[in-house]
């Protein structure tokens, strides 16, 4: 079958909804909400195609537009690969050509929504935050500090990763860090090495090991990822349907100093075979965003980069 490229656009405005459209019933996966978009002609790129897309569907202008996830999907009778990216800034008044319906959903209500089967990774990068923090051991009073350090420079998403402290000390922190943030509207999750005898949080992080021991996903879990270091567990990991991934080291660290690292091409290749949002760990900063970007990641993931 024939590769059909597409251009998507998640479009959102000031107040952070996303567009979506409903599909005319005529067409392919007709009757499905949809991000707006369309097939990348023979001769243009994919950015002018999203901006002649989005021109001609829309009635707007994209101003900035950022790579947001890459997605390749074998329906039984085509195959498309979808070239997303989020559009935060744009001029003009939205208003279908088409006159289909349109709507402004906020990005944890787009599940509610029936769309096609490809569409699924976009709803879940869409609902993901760029920037994924690990808080790693210390005393309770340091990891308090940290954290609010991390929430008030606008972390949303925060991993709980507190492999030598004992099971008291962990379980009374993460009660208070879950409290914390969600007063910030943050989500928490707790790594798999501590997950036993905790039932208060966002969702799961898997560490590898424990992911290649599963065969399905982790039951009564809002979100779950998975860290990964190579294909065969990037792939175990869609497997058992994950929302997202973490693949590391794409630089070298300090910590495992010992370890190979991925390097921007490794990551990029490990990427471009992901069907779920990625995020790149290892030796990284908040600078490096935009190169993990162009890698197709959803962003950075770190411990100590969100501190100061």
């Amino acid at each position: 079958m024939t590769l059909l490229r597409v251009a998507v656009g998640v479009v959102k405005n000031p107040a952070g909804q996303v567009l979506i459209s409903l599909r005319n019933p005529d067409l392919h996966q007709g009757g499905l909400w949809e991000f707006p978009g369309g097939k990348v002609e023979v001769g243009e790129s994919i950015d002018q195609a999203l901006r002649r897309e989005l021109k001609e569907e829309l009635a707007i202008d994209i101003l900035t537009a950022e790579p947001l996830i890459t997605i390749r999907h074998d329906y039984a009778d085509r195959r498309v690969q979808l070239h997303v990216f989020l559009v935060e800034q744009f001029s003009g008044s939205v208003k279908h050509s088409d006159k289909q319906p349109i709507e402004w959903v906020a990005p944890d209500e787009l599940n509610q929504y029936v769309f096609p089967e490809a569409n699924k990774a976009i709803i879940t990068a869409a609902q993901l935050p760029v920037y994924y923090a690990i808080l790693d051991d210390a005393d309770h009073e340091t990891l308090l500090f940290n954290l609010q350090r991390m929430l008030i420079r606008g972390i949303r998403l925060v991993q709980v990763r507190l492999k030598r402290l004992s099971a008291e000390a962990v379980a009374h922190f993460v009660a208070v860090a879950y409290a914390i943030c969600h007063a910030y509207n943050a989500r928490l999750l707790i790594n798999s090495d501590i997950a036993d005898s905790l039932r208060v949080t966002d969702g799961i992080h898997l560490t590898s090991n424990h992911l290649m021991k599963m065969t399905q996903r982790p039951a009564n879990q809002t979100w779950v990822g998975a860290s990964c270091h190579n294909l065969a567990e990037l792939q175990h990991a869609e497997k058992i349907g994950v929302d997202f991934v973490v693949i590391a080291p794409v630089l070298a660290t300090q910590t495992h100093a010992n370890v190979k690292p991925l390097g921007w091409a490794g990551f990029e290749t490990l990427v471009s075979h992901a069907k779920v949002p990625v995020y790149a760990l290892g030796g990284l900063s908040t600078s490096d965003l935009p190169y993990a970007r162009q890698a197709g990641a959803q962003g950075i993931a770190a411990i100590r980069a969100f501190l100061g």
